[in-house]
């Protein structure tokens, strides 16, 4: 790849994680499974969970309780571009609960590691997401 072509691949990359959160934090988190390949896995080591699939990915995200919210910080966003049309990215992240109640100290802090994956028309989509959390401990739900 050329550097033109690899930043932009960073860039459409980084992008992808930014919309992710943003969609579970504002818009209908069911959407975010659109942003995954339709045989994507997210994982959690820690609590012995997996989730496979798009579909599968939608109904987990679509059985949040409606009155459930929390706000997302992603940090050190690294994209690492493996291929034309694979890459391997980094991100780190803090999770606040949103309440009546301020101020609403962090919940979860943690990393994922990504695999993400070009589709035949251009657009970058994850095919593997797994979580860290520092504490080894199972994952709550919010």
């Amino acid at each position: 790849m050329d550097p033109i072509e690899q930043l932009l691949a960073e860039r459409a990359c980084q992008r992808l994680l930014l919309d992710l959160v943003r969609r579970l934090d504002l818009g209908g988190p069911g959407s975010a499974a659109d942003l995954f390949t339709e045989d994507a896995t997210w994982a959690w080591p820690e609590g012995d969970r997996l989730v496979k699939g798009r579909a599968a990915l939608r109904a987990h995200y679509d059985a949040h309780p409606a009155d459930c919210h929390a706000r997302r910080l992603m940090a050190d966003v690294r994209v690492h571009v493996t291929s034309p049309n694979t890459a391997r990215a980094t991100s780190y992240f803090t999770t606040y609960r949103v309440d009546d109640t301020p101020p609403c100290p962090p919940v979860r802090i943690g990393h994922y590691e990504d695999t993400l994956r070009r589709t035949p028309t251009g657009a970058w989509l994850l095919a593997t997401r797994t979580l860290h959390l520092p504490h080894d401990g199972p994952t709550p739900r919010l």
